[in-house]
């Protein structure tokens, strides 16, 4: 026979049976806002090109047109964050996730860039099959063309292709930092953007191929103040 449990180990039991095995408590989500309501893209703006997003079954599916270039579903202005998502994407297509990324506009200073109105360019986070062994990996896309840093050995054979992939990213100060499925990617700084939007890329694809997908759901972001710890993972 038990006995009486006091008040609070009550409370505890019942809080627990309520959360239920794989979910988390309240406090655990606290601070999180999601960026997709699983039924529309409000909020969200197509630029760089003209392929095609939609919502299904609570996903958000990006579909390659041929002969569009690289196109982007972008959000908000963003400084400091943790963003979480989920992604299944066509071996056969590789994508990313902009962090602190911009467009190109025709009032830029730069007459290339004025030409290029439009583009996004700014931190990308890589999302590629197993074999190329750089999901996680940071490109400057759209302006430096180049990789930012390497990504740890152990990560190069995290990404599932025939599966959904857990990412998180975070970006604090000059910092930036990956997760795939858990397993620490990226971590390395950066100086050059201090806030910006939030891009799910469908790349473009030469003409007569296709059509891929890529399909993101579980969007959700955590921005942060100075001085926030963030747990690893």
């Amino acid at each position: 026979m038990i006995g009486r449990l006091p008040a609070i180990a009550l409370m505890a039991v019942a809080l627990a049976i309520a959360v239920g095995p794989g979910q988390s408590s309240p406090a655990a989500d606290e601070g999180w806002t999601p960026l997709f309501d699983g039924k529309t893209l409000d909020g969200w703006k197509v630029n760089g090109g003209h392929a095609r997003y939609a919502v299904e079954d609570g996903m958000i599916v990006g579909t390659t047109v041929d002969g569009s270039p690289n196109t982007f579903l972008c959000r908000g202005d963003y400084s400091d964050f943790v963003l979480e998502l989920e992604v299944k994407c066509d071996p056969r297509l590789n994508s990313g996730v902009q962090v602190r990324s911009h467009v190109y506009g025709m009032d830029d200073p730069d007459e290339k860039n004025r030409k290029r109105a439009g583009v996004v360019y700014g931190p990308q986070c890589e999302i590629a099959r197993q074999e190329i062994g750089t999901a996680g990996r940071f490109y400057d896309e759209g302006r430096r063309g180049k990789w930012l840093a390497e990504i740890r050995p152990e990560a190069k054979g995290a990404f599932k292709d025939d599966g959904w992939n857990r990412y998180r990213i975070v970006v604090q100060g000059h910092r930036y930092r990956s997760w795939i499925n858990g397993v620490a990617a990226s971590d390395f700084t950066d100086d050059v953007d201090q806030r910006g939007l939030i891009g799910l890329q469908v790349h473009g694809i030469p003409r007569g191929e296709g059509p891929y997908q890529v399909r993101w759901r579980n969007i959700r972001i955590r921005e942060l103040k100075p001085g926030d710890s963030v747990p690893e993972g």
